[in-house]
């Protein structure tokens, strides 16, 4: 790598074609700007809100029907219910002055350490105000909205310290924040898209310290690095990664003791805003924190040639009958593919951009993403490869793959689902397509619009399948209960690595920010060793999942699971069934014979039956 992402521009030197180091001067407009909007454009708190406004605009509609949710929808799945309870939890703990990080309304009555759980802290207190008000599902759904939008923005920032003029730093952003890839994230897995939103901000940052260093600039860095950790811990490691790949050659030159001592700030001060993560994640290695299985990295890996083919947009547009190049043997975990367009630009900008500072460490930083997406060992065509295989905690890998020797590094080991990494070669990608519209500008605007519509079509992407926000016939009788005790739902279990039991029905832990009762499941990223040791020792937790499996429970196991109830303080049991299945579990395997015989034999009754759900109490308070 001759230089870093961040030294595209040398410090003084200007551009090829006359732009100098500096982006465009915040009291002029921007070149190429229409007439009519250089009024406007001329003053910096105008343009910047005027090109915030238009990414979040174009975020809404890429992710359509996704603003629509606000009237009272969700994503169906157990993750956005986890999403939920996590807004839930963080404005509940602002109000009592309580530690976020630590809860006994999961897995009751043991209760769950959230440090490596996809908690995303900050954004929970940033929306708090609006969870007081409109409910926790109200500000999932507002960030779900606005991510897209803020990452394209973050995007156009840091490409205007390299690319001159407007259009490119504007298709920079596009092909970022707008991305399928991105998109995806943003209807599944909210941590991971919020995530996404700080690599750009950490390349500004870390670029504009290295072209001024002052203590300030380190600050910011700094901040930016810490809160990223409050965010999603995966994605803060990229964040640092990136970072380090702009800072560290610039200090190997010597640039001085103010350049030495601005780094220093910013690495102390994301070390004390990240603090509060840092000190429960050590704390959750002591209580038992488990490493993902190595067959896991395989499972949530990239393939080829999909992940530079046509996105499967386009077969959801019902412009293809399928998406024919792309392939993914977890679908559900991630959309990894860069869309033809954006792969054409991006090599495209790399080649025109070949001898501008930085330019092959983008492409770099893009292919060498996309590299590691691919796992420890290589799916190619839907057919598994493993050149120079070993074997690697029981799991096959590859020496030949970059991400077997990355997962065996401390701390990088988390890193489960590479498929992840093409998120990171996203910045790269999409600066180089900047660069290649840029280009394209001043040559060809015929072929610059074809290229828009083409990728347009890749853009964004979108789901029909949906759940309620609250089941008010459900919900009454168990809010209007104050007593504190646990309310269980079958399917029951502790989900996470490791997990026991079953998956919950998607729809119970945003149930439980509605009733306001500790859940004895749980539905988390990890599991401490101690949660799920407590949990298996209580007997009429183990019945149940027996009796979920069709096992006959025994005389003596229900006998003790009747003593267990004795001190559980279990109120309420809801057995969901139906369509409020997990959609990806089949809704034959919840044996509702076994588990009301069992129900029954432990002291419970029917209350009553809301909205496909059965609840049960036991029979004395009945």
């Amino acid at each position: 790598m001759d230089q870093a992402p961040g030294t595209i521009r040398g410090a003084a030197a200007p551009e090829p074609g006359g732009a100098a180091a500096r982006p465009p001067s915040a009291t002029a407009p921007a070149a190429g700007v229409p007439a009519p909007l250089r009024p406007v454009l001329s003053r910096a708190w105008a343009r910047e809100l005027l090109v915030l406004a238009a990414f979040l605009a174009a975020g809404a509609v890429a992710t359509w029907p996704r603003a629509s949710y606000l009237t009272g929808k969700l994503p169906r799945g157990p993750d956005q219910g986890e999403y939920v309870w996590n807004m839930w939890w963080i404005a509940h703990q602002v109000v009592h002055l309580g530690n976020p990080w630590f809860t006994s309304y999961l897995a009751a009555p043991a209760g769950i350490q959230l440090g490596y759980d996809t908690l995303t802290p900050l954004l929970g207190l940033m929306m708090t105000p609006v969870t007081l008000l409109f409910g926790p599902s109200a500000s999932y759904n507002l960030l779900a909205i606005a991510i897209p939008g803020l990452a394209g923005y973050a995007m156009w920032r840091a490409a205007r310290l390299w690319l001159s003029g407007w259009l490119g730093p504007v298709a920079a952003g596009a092909f970022y924040g707008l991305s399928g890839m991105l998109a995806f994230q943003d209807w599944y897995h909210q941590h991971t898209s919020a995530g996404c939103v700080f690599l750009p901000l950490t390349l500004e940052a870390a670029v504009r310290l290295k072209r001024a260093p002052t203590v300030r600039r380190g600050v910011i860095l700094g901040v930016v690095l810490g809160a990223s950790m409050l965010v999603d811990q995966e994605f803060s490691v990229l964040a640092v990664a990136l970072a380090a790949l702009v800072v560290i050659p610039w200090l190997a030159r010597r640039p001085g003791a103010t350049a030495y001592r601005a780094a220093l700030v910013g690495a102390i001060t994301s070390v004390v805003v990240a603090g509060p993560q840092l000190v429960v994640m050590i704390q959750g290695f002591a209580q038992g924190h488990a490493n993902p299985s190595a067959y896991q990295y395989t499972k949530f890996a990239a393939e080829l040639p999909g992940m530079f083919g046509p996105s499967p947009r386009l077969a959801q547009l019902r412009l293809t009958s399928h998406a024919f190049l792309y392939r993914a043997h977890t679908p559900s975990e991630g959309l990894a593919t860069f869309g033809i367009v954006l792969t054409v630009l991006a090599l495209t900008g790399l080649a025109v951009s070949w001898h501008r500072h930085g330019a092959r460490s983008l492409g770099l930083l893009w292919l060498g993403s996309a590299a590691l997406a691919l796992g420890p060992t290589l799916y190619f065509a839907g057919r598994q490869y493993v050149p120079l295989a070993q074997t690697w905690h029981g799991a096959p890998v590859s020496l030949l793959m970059p991400d077997t020797g990355l997962i065996r590094l401390p701390l990088l080991s988390s890193f489960r689902e590479p498929e992840r990494f093409t998120l990171l070669g996203l910045v790269g990608a999409a600066l180089l397509a900047g660069a290649a519209v840029d280009w394209l500008r001043r040559r060809s605007a015929a072929a610059l619009i074809g290229l828009a519509l083409l990728a347009a079509l890749e853009v964004g992407w979108a789901t029909r399948a949906a759940m309620p926000t609250s089941l008010p016939s459900l919900n009454g009788p168990i809010a209007a209960d104050h007593s504190g005790s646990i309310v269980v739902d079958v399917p029951f279990g502790i989900h996470g690595i490791p997990w026991y039991g079953n998956t919950i029905s998607p729809f119970a832990l945003v149930q439980a920010t509605a009733d306001g009762h500790p859940r004895g499941d749980s539905y988390t990223s990890w599991v401490p060793g101690s949660t799920l040791n407590a949990i298996r020792s209580h007997a009429f937790y183990a019945g149940l999942v027996a009796a979920h499996r069709g096992e006959q429970v025994s005389l003596a196991r229900l006998a003790a699971a009747r003593r267990d109830l004795a001190s559980l303080h279990v109120g309420w049991v809801l057995v969901w069934t139906g369509h409020w299945m997990a959609p990806d579990r089949p809704r034959a395997s919840l044996n509702s014979a076994t588990i009301n015989r069992y129900l029954a034999a432990t002291g419970f009754g029917l209350s009553y039956q809301a909205d496909g759900v059965k609840v049960y109490r036991p029979v004395a308070t009945r």
